[in-house]
Protein backbone atom coordinates (compact mmCIF):
# COMPACT_ATOMS: atom_id res chain seq x y z
CA UNK A 1 0.00 0.00 0.00
CA UNK A 2 1.71 3.21 -0.82
CA UNK A 3 1.76 6.34 1.74
CA UNK A 4 0.88 9.29 -0.70
CA UNK A 5 0.90 12.54 0.98
CA UNK A 6 -1.88 14.60 -0.70
CA UNK A 7 -0.25 18.60 -1.35
CA UNK A 8 -0.98 21.12 1.10
CA UNK A 9 -1.08 24.33 -0.27
CA UNK A 10 -3.93 27.27 0.57
CA UNK A 11 -5.39 28.86 -1.67
CA UNK A 12 -4.44 26.35 -4.42
CA UNK A 13 -6.63 25.55 -8.15
CA UNK A 14 -6.70 22.22 -8.14
CA UNK A 15 -7.69 20.22 -11.24
CA UNK A 16 -9.53 16.65 -10.21
CA UNK A 17 -10.48 13.28 -11.64
CA UNK A 18 -13.15 11.32 -9.79
CA UNK A 19 -14.30 8.02 -10.84
CA UNK A 20 -17.78 5.59 -9.78
CA UNK A 21 -16.87 2.38 -8.59
CA UNK A 22 -19.17 0.77 -11.70
CA UNK A 23 -17.02 2.34 -14.57
CA UNK A 24 -19.68 1.42 -16.57
CA UNK A 25 -22.85 2.89 -15.04
CA UNK A 26 -24.70 6.42 -15.58
CA UNK A 27 -25.28 6.88 -11.92
CA UNK A 28 -23.76 10.56 -11.93
CA UNK A 29 -25.79 11.65 -14.71
CA UNK A 30 -28.95 9.98 -13.83
CA UNK A 31 -28.88 11.56 -10.51
CA UNK A 32 -26.84 15.05 -11.80
CA UNK A 33 -29.48 16.69 -9.29
CA UNK A 34 -28.19 15.09 -6.03
CA UNK A 35 -24.51 15.46 -7.24
CA UNK A 36 -25.70 19.54 -7.55
CA UNK A 37 -27.03 19.43 -4.29
CA UNK A 38 -24.16 17.59 -2.48
CA UNK A 39 -21.70 20.38 -4.33
CA UNK A 40 -24.05 23.05 -3.44
CA UNK A 41 -24.37 22.13 0.47
CA UNK A 42 -20.39 21.49 0.55
CA UNK A 43 -20.03 24.84 -0.63
CA UNK A 44 -22.24 26.55 1.79
CA UNK A 45 -20.24 25.30 4.52
CA UNK A 46 -17.05 25.04 3.15
CA UNK A 47 -16.45 27.43 -0.32
CA UNK A 48 -14.35 27.05 -2.73
CA UNK A 49 -14.70 28.37 -6.94
CA UNK A 50 -15.58 26.06 -9.21
CA UNK A 51 -13.82 26.93 -12.50
CA UNK A 52 -14.48 24.12 -14.60
CA UNK A 53 -16.60 21.06 -14.24
CA UNK A 54 -18.19 18.04 -16.29
CA UNK A 55 -19.81 15.56 -15.22
CA UNK A 56 -19.94 12.34 -17.43
CA UNK A 57 -22.10 8.99 -16.99
CA UNK A 58 -18.84 7.28 -14.43
CA UNK A 59 -16.71 10.14 -13.64
CA UNK A 60 -16.30 13.63 -13.46
CA UNK A 61 -13.40 16.24 -14.03
CA UNK A 62 -13.44 19.37 -11.94
CA UNK A 63 -10.83 22.70 -11.39
CA UNK A 64 -11.01 24.44 -7.83
CA UNK A 65 -9.84 27.05 -6.76
CA UNK A 66 -9.61 27.05 -2.99
CA UNK A 67 -9.89 29.94 -0.34
CA UNK A 68 -6.86 31.52 0.55
CA UNK A 69 -5.33 30.31 3.88
CA UNK A 70 -7.49 26.99 3.14
CA UNK A 71 -5.79 23.79 1.91
CA UNK A 72 -8.63 21.07 2.33
CA UNK A 73 -9.58 20.09 -0.95
CA UNK A 74 -9.75 16.35 0.07
CA UNK A 75 -12.52 17.04 3.18
CA UNK A 76 -14.62 19.20 0.57
CA UNK A 77 -14.65 16.22 -1.92
CA UNK A 78 -15.37 13.54 0.44
CA UNK A 79 -18.32 15.36 1.90
CA UNK A 80 -19.60 15.78 -1.75
CA UNK A 81 -19.39 11.78 -2.48
CA UNK A 82 -20.67 10.89 1.07
CA UNK A 83 -23.73 13.04 0.31
CA UNK A 84 -24.33 12.15 -2.82
CA UNK A 85 -24.02 8.16 -1.78
CA UNK A 86 -26.19 8.86 1.19
CA UNK A 87 -28.90 10.32 -0.82
CA UNK A 88 -28.82 8.11 -3.83
CA UNK A 89 -29.17 4.84 -1.45
CA UNK A 90 -32.18 6.48 0.26
CA UNK A 91 -33.52 6.73 -3.34
CA UNK A 92 -32.85 2.70 -4.28
CA UNK A 93 -31.05 0.50 -4.40
CA UNK A 94 -27.01 0.62 -4.25
CA UNK A 95 -26.15 1.20 -7.88
CA UNK A 96 -23.24 -1.47 -7.60
CA UNK A 97 -24.73 -4.77 -6.42
CA UNK A 98 -22.71 -6.38 -3.76
CA UNK A 99 -20.34 -9.40 -4.79
CA UNK A 100 -20.14 -7.61 -8.31
CA UNK A 101 -16.41 -6.76 -9.15
CA UNK A 102 -16.58 -4.11 -11.90
CA UNK A 103 -12.99 -4.88 -12.24
CA UNK A 104 -13.06 -8.47 -13.52
CA UNK A 105 -9.60 -9.78 -13.86
CA UNK A 106 -7.92 -6.09 -12.89
CA UNK A 107 -8.61 -6.42 -9.32
CA UNK A 108 -11.07 -4.76 -7.29
CA UNK A 109 -10.88 -4.36 -3.55
CA UNK A 110 -6.72 -4.25 -3.65
CA UNK A 111 -6.98 -1.68 -6.08
CA UNK A 112 -9.27 0.93 -4.94
CA UNK A 113 -11.28 -0.42 -2.18
CA UNK A 114 -14.30 -2.14 -4.24
CA UNK A 115 -15.23 -3.89 -1.45
CA UNK A 116 -18.52 -3.58 0.89
CA UNK A 117 -18.07 -0.28 3.69
CA UNK A 118 -19.07 -1.32 7.72
CA UNK A 119 -22.66 -1.07 6.53
CA UNK A 120 -22.15 -4.18 4.30
CA UNK A 121 -22.96 -1.74 1.56
CA UNK A 122 -21.54 -1.85 -1.74
CA UNK A 123 -19.68 1.74 -2.37
CA UNK A 124 -20.69 3.96 -5.38
CA UNK A 125 -17.51 5.78 -5.51
CA UNK A 126 -13.82 4.85 -6.16
CA UNK A 127 -12.03 5.12 -2.30
CA UNK A 128 -9.80 7.97 -3.99
CA UNK A 129 -9.38 10.52 -6.32
CA UNK A 130 -6.65 11.98 -8.75
CA UNK A 131 -5.97 15.49 -8.43
CA UNK A 132 -3.23 17.93 -10.03
CA UNK A 133 -2.06 21.25 -8.61
CA UNK A 134 -2.26 23.51 -11.23
CA UNK A 135 1.13 25.35 -12.01
CA UNK A 136 0.41 28.25 -14.25
CA UNK A 137 -1.71 29.72 -16.65
CA UNK A 138 -1.31 27.55 -19.70
CA UNK A 139 -1.98 24.89 -17.14
CA UNK A 140 -4.81 25.83 -16.10
CA UNK A 141 -5.85 26.88 -19.54
CA UNK A 142 -5.21 23.28 -20.31
CA UNK A 143 -6.94 21.29 -17.35
CA UNK A 144 -10.27 23.73 -18.07
CA UNK A 145 -10.09 22.63 -21.80
CA UNK A 146 -9.70 18.98 -20.68
CA UNK A 147 -12.86 18.95 -18.39
CA UNK A 148 -14.98 20.82 -22.07
CA UNK A 149 -13.57 18.13 -24.34
CA UNK A 150 -13.45 15.16 -22.22
CA UNK A 151 -17.50 14.27 -23.84
CA UNK A 152 -16.44 14.67 -26.96
CA UNK A 153 -12.89 12.49 -26.11
CA UNK A 154 -15.64 9.76 -25.21
CA UNK A 155 -17.67 10.09 -28.09
CA UNK A 156 -21.10 11.24 -26.26
CA UNK A 157 -21.57 14.56 -28.20
CA UNK A 158 -19.46 16.40 -31.37
CA UNK A 159 -18.69 19.49 -29.85
CA UNK A 160 -18.63 20.40 -25.93
CA UNK A 161 -21.59 22.75 -26.28
CA UNK A 162 -23.93 19.74 -26.95
CA UNK A 163 -22.97 17.72 -23.60
CA UNK A 164 -25.44 19.25 -20.87
CA UNK A 165 -23.47 18.42 -17.91
CA UNK A 166 -20.38 20.90 -17.77
CA UNK A 167 -19.75 24.33 -17.05
CA UNK A 168 -18.72 24.56 -20.53
CA UNK A 169 -22.12 26.39 -20.80
CA UNK A 170 -21.28 28.81 -18.02
CA UNK A 171 -18.02 29.66 -19.27
CA UNK A 172 -17.00 28.61 -22.87
CA UNK A 173 -19.87 29.29 -25.08
CA UNK A 174 -18.62 31.08 -28.19
CA UNK A 175 -15.31 31.43 -26.99
CA UNK A 176 -13.09 30.30 -29.83
CA UNK A 177 -10.02 29.66 -27.64
CA UNK A 178 -11.17 27.04 -25.64
CA UNK A 179 -10.81 23.95 -28.04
Amino acid sequence: MSRYLRPKRPGACVFFTVNLVDRGSDTLVRHVDVLRQAVAVTRAKRPFGIDAWVVLPDHMHCVWTLPEGDADYSGRMGEIKGQFSRAVRRSGPAPTPLGENPYGARGGRDRVGAGPDLRGEAPIWQKRFWEHHIRDDRDYAAHVRYCWINPVKHGLVGHPGEWPYSSWHRDGDGDPGIL
